[in-house]
């Protein structure tokens, strides 16, 4: 129905890694949050062979940038449109490390419900801000920088949902914040772009979801 769905999707995926015998990562909270909901939309979007294998070498790289980044002194991670994910709860992470998870109230209310009864590694908050609001954003990341010495921001899989404009406001105002010192993004190809157009998978996003 809308981009947040798109987190239900990945997060099922997520679930599925952990029952391989040779899982690159175990995530026992993500079929919790991924429920009926994510089995549903995965079923209908197909490509399950394409999402488990692409989901977990993202997330795969991603946990292993994110390990060194910490170990290189990075004090506060930010993850932009955080949607399920729940690296707070299953990576090996300093207790005092402070992890900021942002994303649509709706689904911040959703994961604070779902997960009440979870303990987290570190220290967790999460802030409901609409990333495509300029001012909104603005003033989220001025406030965060001042809590901090060196912020990894975190966009995985959200840069594909806003438009050129949108990437390069975001990349701005990054910069504009002297303590934001890492920024882990994926990079959608050409060449990725020219296959995914011709499959039905794309046609289903382009709905409610489209790449832009």
């Amino acid at each position: 129905e809308n981009v947040s769905d798109t987190a239900f999707w990945v997060a099922w995926h997520r679930a599925q890694e952990g029952r391989r015998r040779d899982a690159l990562f175990h995530d026992p909270l993500a079929e919790k949050l991924a429920g009926e909901r994510g089995r549903r939309i995965a079923r209908h979007m197909g490509i399950a062979r394409a999402m488990a294998w692409s989901m977990a070498l993202r997330t795969h790289s991603l946990d292993g940038f994110i390990r060194d980044a910490v170990q290189d002194g990075v004090d506060m991670i930010v993850n932009l449109g955080a949607g399920l994910d729940t690296r707070p709860y299953r990576l090996d992470l300093p207790a005092g490390l402070m992890w900021v998870e942002v994303d649509f109230a709706p689904m911040i209310a959703y994961k604070n419900d779902a997960l009440a009864d979870e303990t987290p590694v570190c220290r967790l908050e999460r802030i409901a801000c609409d990333l495509s609001k300029d001012a909104a954003r603005r003033d989220m990341l001025t406030r965060l920088n001042a809590r901090a010495r060196h912020i990894l921001v975190l966009t995985e899989g959200v840069v594909p949902y806003l438009d050129n404009d949108q990437v390069a406001a975001l990349a701005a105002d990054l910069a504009a914040q002297d303590h934001v010192s890492v920024w882990l993004t994926d990079y959608y190809s050409p060449l990725f772009r020219s296959l995914s157009a011709r499959g039905k998978i794309m046609k289903r996003l382009a709905r409610n979801a489209p790449f832009r």
